[in-house]
């Protein structure tokens, strides 16, 4: 039935209207962000469940980050014991030359000023192999690296207290400057070489244990993201899709609304 005090027409045109419109506001910010949850109200257990996964991620991306500076120290430590495995090759070298029988007492005098500085630019060098001011080669480090989420079991103790590359830990005492020393100082090299060899064994361990590590964080982090994305990104193709139906529905509610309006003013000529 006609009337004119009240627009029942114009009214539920109205009511769509702005159905329509929010809906087509939400899909717009939904490709305009690209993400399914623009606000918590879109699906709140999705909001909880990806910001749990996001925060993981970001504390495996740091346990990343911490693997990888321990492999930085590991190969500092590693460098280091190379270079005192080379300068203990270069010294059993002298040890063999001094044992030579076309040496002389004067000649063995020589070998041993650089027997000795040799035995100095060893502890030269633990002195100096640091890390963030932290020494390496002295026995005294050990730390903890977290590398995954669980901060009471992803932990990685690197115990580097074996690894004491001193000329006291190594033993070497003796010089080389008579014949009978450097027999004595020849032992004390081959000791000291096997010492040093067994260090970098228990720093290449490390090494290995790390890189598998970073290993498994890439792949973890990888998955994170790919289920964090199922949640909270959104599907491009669909919601255009809806976006182009809400903005149709939208239009036609606009020319609904302008309909109801001119039938008011069609039942207002009937009265003039």
């Amino acid at each position: 039935m006609p009337v004119v005090a009240t627009n029942t027409t114009a009214n539920t045109a109205i009511l769509y209207l702005n159905k329509n419109a929010a809906a087509e506001s939400k899909s717009l910010a939904k490709l305009s962000s690209g993400s399914n949850i623009v606000s918590a109200s879109d699906d709140a257990s999705g909001l909880a469940i990806s910001t749990t996964l996001q925060s993981d991620i970001t504390v495996l991306n740091q346990a990343a980050t911490n693997a990888q500076q321990a492999q930085s120290v590991l190969e500092t430590v590693d460098g280091a014991l190379s270079n005192i495995a080379d300068i203990l090759q270069r010294m059993k070298s002298l040890t063999a030359q001094s044992l030579s029988g076309s040496v002389d007492d004067a000649s063995r005098a020589y070998i041993d000023a650089e027997y000795s500085q040799l035995i100095s630019e060893i502890d030269g060098i633990v002195t100096s192999t640091t890390f963030n001011n932290t020494p390496l080669l002295d026995g005294s480090y050990n730390q903890d690296y977290l590398v995954g989420t669980d901060a009471t079991n992803d932990v990685i103790s690197v115990d580097l207290s074996t690894v004491d590359a001193t000329t006291a830990t190594l033993a070497i005492t003796t010089g080389v400057d008579t014949s009978a020393n450097a027999v004595t100082a020849s032992g004390e090299i081959d000791a000291a070489i096997d010492l040093v060899s067994s260090m970098r064994a228990l720093v290449g361990a490390y090494e290995s244990r790390f890189s598998f590590r970073e290993s498994v964080i890439d792949t973890s982090i990888e998955n994170l993201e790919s289920a964090k994305s199922a949640i909270v990104d959104v599907d491009i193709a669909t919601e255009q899709s809806n976006y182009t139906t809400q903005q149709v529905l939208t239009e036609v509610a606009t020319a609904a609304l302008a309909q109801a309006n001119q039938m008011k003013t069609s039942l207002l000529s009937l009265v003039k």
